[in-house]
């Protein structure tokens, strides 16, 4: 089948521009020394994996998302980091997959929920591995590496139902950052706050294993990774216009998009409507603050290269207002009713998250469709 063929809203996955980009972090990261262990909240598919695996150098995966543990470990993945700070009511859920045999590891950030998984770990009889999560940056949550909290969660993992199993990052500032000097800045700033945890804790006698880091921009502009066992990224196996904005990509790296079909227009408003609304690009609207914002996506044609400056620029339910862009240059393409076009999204994982399945395509044609998994 050909895009022209395909139906309306779907979501395109260009396995040539996946396979590049997969390629270009395995080299970067391996040529540092270091391993990755990809994020799959971004494909959740086991076929997105496979090909993961196929570029080399990972170990394990991460996910956000129990549902995706249960997806990945019926797959046959076995190596599991919970990266999202533990709820005491999901600890049954972890045990059980650690009595089928997953190697899953959790992450907290205060003596309070140490004690609290200890607790429940004696209770449902199983050892809970455990990272202490680190701020790095002041993004969201973790443990200040300096402060003295750090070795209080230490101290509250030294006991039955717990074990302290190392410590990781996540350094979402780097979105933030306006160059790739930035970005570089941020991703040393990541490695050091990290080691410097994890030297803390071995000094105060507590074993520390994994040091993990992780953000798709620090990952690709990190220059070392001296004293880090692992490095965790997901988004820059399909990219997206907000990596695009941060010098982390170009936009022909960009590997998914959605297909939508001309269904109108408003001439006097300058509008033309799509069948592709925020059901079908999310509501993320991640290049607002960046220097050209793309609403909820840029629009390209089929051949994937930006057509006309047009992007989406207004979404309801199921329609898209498509208008053209304040950085656009030269006229305004006047599209056909019926006529297809492909959205570039802002946030791929957020787009991607829509939809059941990939339509898997190359050189302009559909050539398979792998399904995702979804859910909490």
């Amino acid at each position: 089948m050909y895009l022209e063929d395909l139906p309306t809203p779907c979501l395109l996955l260009d396995r040539a521009v996946l396979r590049r980009n997969l390629k270009r972090m395995a080299d970067h990261v391996q040529g540092l020394g270091g391993v990755l262990r990809p994020h799959v909240k971004t494909h959740k598919s086991q076929d997105v994996q496979a090909e993961l695996k196929r570029a080399g150098g990972t170990r394990g995966i991460t996910v956000s998302t129990l549902a995706e543990a249960e997806y990945f470990f019926a797959a046959g993945e076995r190596d599991i980091l919970y990266a999202v700070g533990i709820a005491p009511g999901k600890l049954d859920q972890i045990a059980g997959l650690m009595r089928g045999g997953a190697d899953i590891k959790i992450i907290l950030d205060s003596a309070e929920m140490a004690r609290l998984v200890a607790s429940r770990g004696v209770e449902l009889g199983v050892e809970f591995a455990a990272l202490i999560e680190l701020d790095v940056d002041g993004h969201r949550a973790g443990a200040d590496p300096e402060g003295s909290a750090l070795l209080e969660i230490a101290a509250a993992c030294d006991r039955p139902g717990i074990k302290l199993g190392g410590v990781m990052t996540h350094a979402g500032g780097s979105y933030d950052c306006k160059t790739t000097a930035e970005i570089r800045e941020m991703a040393e700033q990541e490695r050091r706050l990290a080691v410097r945890g994890a030297e803390r804790l071995r000094a105060a006698g507590h074993a520390v294993p994994i040091v993990s880091i992780g953000s798709t921009p620090t990952a690709m502009f990190a220059s070392s990774l001296d004293g880090v066992t692992e490095v965790r990224a997901g988004v820059y196996t399909f990219q997206d216009l907000v990596q695009a904005g941060l010098g982390v990509c170009g936009k022909e790296d960009i590997a998914i998009s959605v297909l939508g079909s001309v269904i109108g227009h408003q001439r006097a408003k300058g509008w033309t409507l799509t069948d592709a609304g925020w059901m079908a690009m999310s509501r993320d609207r991640g290049t607002e603050h960046q220097a050209i914002d793309y609403g909820y996506g840029e629009v390209w044609g089929l051949d994937g290269r930006p057509l006309g400056g047009l992007i989406l620029s207004g979404a309801n339910q199921e329609h898209g207002i498509m208008t053209r862009g304040a950085h656009a240059s030269g006229e305004t393409p006047d599209l056909e009713v019926g006529q297809k076009v492909r959205i570039a999204p802002n946030h791929a994982c957020a787009t991607a998250a829509q939809f059941d399945r990939y339509m898997v395509i190359e050189g302009g044609q559909l050539i398979n469709q792998w399904e995702r998994g979804r859910g909490w």
